[in-house]
């Protein structure tokens, strides 16, 4: 059996925010996979559609037997049972976990893009990442998280909770 190495932003900015991420961490982990890194947790404000609670950010790394496709799937289905509604793009949310990498594939299905398209351009997801992977190598760009950070030109402001 091969063991997948996945990272995944997770976000939230509905309810206890705090307890949405530790929720999230326990049935990913009870339903994918064991934890093996965890960053901090940052605020930020909303992206996209701005008019709305900051979130609170995380990204962990886990170990999994699943395919990538089974990884969303059941990142999906973590989503549902915690009551996540998609209404609006961008829009408020009990909880979102977006897979940022799986292992160092480039994967192009109808519903999974990896590594996540958008990697590069949040600073919100960037900090939590290279906190925990600063020298894993995007695939695609062929740059560390590290130096995507560094050249990251999104300046949203990323505050270090815990």
């Amino acid at each position: 059996m091969k063991i997948n190495q996945v990272y995944l932003g997770l976000g939230s900015n509905l309810g206890e925010r705090q307890a949405n991420l530790d929720l999230a961490c326990i049935r990913i982990a009870e339903t994918i996979g064991a934890i093996v890194a965890q960053s901090s947790i940052y605020e930020t404000a909303a992206w996209g559609l701005k008019e709305q609670n900051d979130f609170l950010n995380q990204v962990i790394c886990i170990n999994t037997e699943y395919e990538a496709s089974e990884v969303l799937t059941r990142v999906l289905a973590v989503e549902q049972s915690m009551g996540r509604i998609r209404e609006v793009k961008w829009g408020a949310r009990i909880i979102d976990i977006d897979l940022l990498y799986y292992n160092a594939d480039i994967i192009q299905l109808n519903n999974l893009t990896i590594p996540h398209p958008f990697i590069q351009e949040r600073r919100f997801v960037l900090t939590p990442l290279a906190e925990i992977a600063p020298d894993f190598i995007h695939p695609q760009w062929q740059q560390t998280n590290a130096t995507l950070l560094a050249n990251c030109t999104d300046t949203s402001e990323v505050i270090k909770k815990q």
